[in-house]
């Protein structure tokens, strides 16, 4: 087994040059070009004016060389959530320059094909050198500065409790390491233990169980993909080579313990934790389901009329965090009682967002329930929810309409008809960001006019058919064309290139098309069907456009750009 090794004196006091670091589709990467990648970064952050600097990247281990060099030229590196162009607004305000697979516009600075490799200097545990974001899942993103102390403290707490475990696994992750969880169980941990990583991530079951055959390995997960596991795969082939499967961003359905532990051979040890105060607790649930949270070692956890209040080494020095948990104390840990209700004003009314989603819940015809309030001329609340069969039997055979009616018909004996929700949004899954969170951003653009509502009915890793509606209330038929509108053939690509950004990892850059045919126009009400085929190696992505009276459209669309 590799040395532990202070993330300090990771450069300085060096490992083996030979030592593997990565794994990049089956090319070991090892510690000499991570020191050789670190140093092209570290000369090109010192070249430049400025220390904070933005950073996005999709391939870990040019990520890892990419913080190195940030910390090494005495700078911060702030990581970004994504690259989309609200993220990317914001963070313009914030940084004095960006490094990545960013847009030109912004011009991202790339490493020096030459850089010292000689002159590592330990690293300041004090130096302020990280900002992450909180996940926006209950608002706008926050920044969150973070000093290398306790970002050291939280990976020497994690080899103490699972290192010895884990041995000389190699770490596959289905998270980005954008986040504070994918960074310390993706990228600093295994540095420091000195286990390989997967540069690249693994967003579908297929590719976990190929990577599982390569041996012994541990799983850096999210609810949003481990209560998805299909059945079908070999899991019964692999599972004996992992070690151990971590979750975290949210606590796992209870529901979906059993396919864990039936697919992976055990259940994942869910890890408690957020932006702010870095893990806090841990639990590995039995079979029946129930086990309190552990609290992690140094961490101190306290609660003021239910609400969990934190204090560790993981948050800037003596300071208690308060948190929105409800919790009860149970001996040396504590049991989740939920979020504390989120209040907001309708009509000079107050209404519980929590209050309303356990009621819609209660109906039975819906399994999961968002509520979130729309800003306009007055505000409204709106609901994304995944149905229950029952829920969708009734979409089916009556319509959305008497869905919503249902739905707020079951509100109405305990709310206010003022505050009762007036916009529905049904999906087969909550839409979630690389770190597996549902953000209030993702939600609201659910409602945005110019989307098309959509449901899944088919899925791989590398087709779906999707059910599209084209509402008449689509701003792309205004004024295309007065007296007879007819959906525009470019909005038909953007839906597919859109929907096909959600479903596959489609490269950044659109390249081009081919064999684009409009067989026939799409007027308003139409309901649609569109296929989409991703090829990754041809950067093709494939499109069907059909409905019931025939074919509409279909062709290619090309993407390239490779991973940075």
């Amino acid at each position: 087994m590799a040395e532990f090794r202070g993330l300090e004196g990771l450069l300085s006091r060096g490992r083996a040059p030979t030592h593997p670091v990565a794994f990049r589709e089956g090319r070991v990467l090892d510690f000499a070009s991570l020191a050789a990648r670190a140093a092209g970064w570290r000369a090109a952050f010192a070249s430049r004016p400025g220390r904070r600097w933005g950073l996005y990247f999709e391939d870990t281990f040019e990520f890892a060389a990419a913080l190195l060099g940030v910390w090494h030229a005495g700078g911060c590196a702030w990581l970004l959530s994504d690259a989309q162009p609200a993220t990317l607004a914001r963070a313009r305000a914030q940084v004095d320059g960006f490094a990545g697979r960013l847009p030109p516009e912004l011009s991202p600075l790339a490493p020096l094909a030459q850089g010292d490799e000689g002159g590592w200097q330990m690293l300041s545990p004090d130096a302020q050198a990280l900002v992450v974001y909180t996940s926006g899942s209950s608002g706008e993103p926050t920044a969150i500065p973070k000093r290398l102390a306790q970002l050291f403290n939280e990976v020497a707490t994690l080899q103490q409790l699972w290192g010895a475990q884990l041995g000389e696994a190699r770490v596959l992750a289905t998270v980005s390491h954008q986040h504070i969880y994918g960074l310390l169980f993706r990228v600093l941990w295994p540095l420091a233990a000195g286990r390989p990583f997967e540069a690249h991530s693994l967003p579908y079951p297929e590719d976990i169980v190929s990577a599982l055959r390569h041996g012994p390995a541990a799983l850096v997960a999210s609810p949003a993909h481990l209560k998805r596991l299909p059945q079908q795969l070999d899991w019964a082939g692999v599972r004996d080579n992992l070690r151990a499967v971590f979750s975290s961003g949210g606590p796992l359905p209870e529901e979906a313990l059993p396919g864990c532990r039936a697919l992976l051979g055990q259940a994942p040890v869910e890890v408690y934790g957020s932006s702010e105060t870095g893990g806090v607790a841990w639990r590995q649930r039995g079979t029946d389901g129930a086990a309190p949270w552990r609290v992690l070692p140094g961490v101190e956890v306290a609660a003021d009329e239910e609400v969990l209040r934190v204090r560790s080494p993981h948050l800037p020095e003596g300071e208690w965090f308060h948190s929105e948990d409800r919790v009860r104390l149970v001996g040396e840990g504590f049991e989740l009682l939920g979020r504390r209700d989120r209040i907001v004003k309708v009509e000079e009314k107050r209404v519980s967002l929590g209050a309303v989603e356990r009621a819609l819940l209660e109906t039975g015809l819906l399994r999961e329930a968002r509520v979130l309030p729309l800003p306009g001329p007055r505000l409204t609340l709106a609901v994304v929810a995944v149905p229950e069969e029952a829920g969708w039997k009734r979409h089916a055979e009556d319509g959305q309409r008497a869905l919503n009616e249902a739905l707020r018909q079951a509100l109405s004996s305990r709310f206010e008809p003022s505050v009762l929700p007036r916009r529905f949004r049904y999906v087969e899954a909550m839409p979630v960001n690389p770190q597996g969170k549902t953000t209030e951003a993702a939600l609201a653009a659910l409602f945005d006019p110019r989307r098309p509502q959509m449901r899944v009915r088919e899925r791989t890793n590398s087709q779906a058919v999707l059910e599209v509606e084209a509402s008449s209330r689509s701003p792309f038929f205004e004024g295309h064309f007065p007296g007879k509108p007819i959906l525009p053939g470019v909005t038909q690509l953007e839906w597919a290139i859109q929907f096909g950004r959600e479903l596959f990892a489609l490269p950044p850059d659109f390249l081009g098309m081919e064999a684009v045919k409009f067989q026939q126009v799409i007027v308003p009400g139409t309901l649609l069907s569109l296929e989409l085929t991703w090829n990754a190696e041809r950067g093709s992505l494939g499109f069907k456009l059909t409905s019931a009276s025939g074919n509409h459209a279909n062709g290619r669309i090309l993407f390239g750009g490779g991973r940075a």
